[in-house]
């Protein structure tokens, strides 16, 4: 049977600037079964969750379920919550992590510093090697439980000690997907011996372009020209590179791409829908996805 994954890659629809957009990852463990909107479906609870969704409404915050791979059965009422928040803004990120004994806690944190980029003090500075985030969420779509949730318990068996199930992350049809912290690049496509790859090569401070959806960090035209750049330079250090964009255009951006060394790039990003149509999602109707294609890259 077809599948929204594999009906992508049949398509050779481009992983590059597909990454969910947040300035900041707030991520809190919650076993037990997922609904499709975790959040509010599963056995966190609904108004505590609902309450958070709306806290980070606009504050460049997006708030995510992790639970440790295996088998899900929900804690017992005094189990203390792993939280972890990242900023993932490339030359200006962080993690943190704590744990709560209440998730209505975490309504007290000020969601628009942690959208800017200020982490107020919050828990303690993650120590340690890269934490990786794998989707796994079947209810919101079964490639990420087919593809994820072995991924996840692959990478758990290899020794990885940072590997936790994620809830959502967007574009299911490039399952299995992994965001990486604490640089914040998703990845897609991945089978076992990739995302080791991609693991360590986060350790030593590298992205991997060849399954590289973006940083999060990044508005899509963004990722779309730092993707085009590090394939002209073969540049993939983290960090190293900086950018900003102005729309040039209905569904069109220039944007400015400056290496720490100090070259510098000019990139030429439009919006593209991919043809043919095809199942953004498993179950659903299909359609065009929106993409977003590099028109040119000039050294300036």
């Amino acid at each position: 049977m077809s599948t929204c994954a594999s009906a992508s890659l049949e398509l050779s629809e481009p992983l590059a600037a597909t990454a969910a957009t947040a300035a900041t990852w707030l991520l809190l463990e919650q076993n037990g079964p997922w609904g499709a909107k975790a959040l509010g479906e599963s056995h966190l609870d609904a108004a505590v969750g609902r309450a958070l969704d709306a806290a980070a409404e606009g504050t460049g915050v997006r708030v995510a379920l992790i639970r440790r791979p295996g088998r899900h059965a929900d804690c017992l009422p005094d189990v203390r919550h792993e939280v972890i928040v990242a900023h993932t803004v490339p030359g200006r990120g962080w993690v943190r992590r704590a744990q709560v004994a209440d998730p209505s806690e975490l309504l007290a944190l000020d969601f628009a510093a942690l959208g800017a980029g200020d982490h107020t003090g919050f828990g303690a500075e993650h120590v340690g090697g890269p934490v990786a985030l794998v989707c796994t969420n079947g209810r919101r779509d079964r490639c990420c439980a087919l593809l994820g949730r072995p991924l996840a318990a692959d990478l758990a068996a290899a020794g990885h000690s940072e590997v936790w199930e994620v809830t959502h992350l967007g574009g299911h049809r490039f399952s299995p997907t992994m965001l990486v912290l604490p640089y914040g690049y998703a990845y897609g496509r991945l089978s076992a011996e990739s995302a080791k790859e991609v693991l360590a090569a986060t350790a030593a401070g590298h992205v991997v372009p060849q399954w590289s959806r973006g940083c999060s960090g990044w508005e899509r035209p963004g990722q779309a020209a730092e993707h085009a750049v590090r394939l002209a330079t073969g540049e993939t250090a983290v960090d190293v590179l900086t950018l900003s964009q102005r729309p040039d255009g209905q569904g069109r951006w220039l944007v400015s791409v400056v290496h720490r060394d100090g070259r510098a790039w000019e990139v030429d990003v439009v919006e593209g829908f991919s043809e043919p149509a095809r199942p953004e999602s498993c179950g659903r109707a299909a359609g065009t996805p929106s993409r977003m294609d590099v028109l040119s890259v000039r050294g300036v």
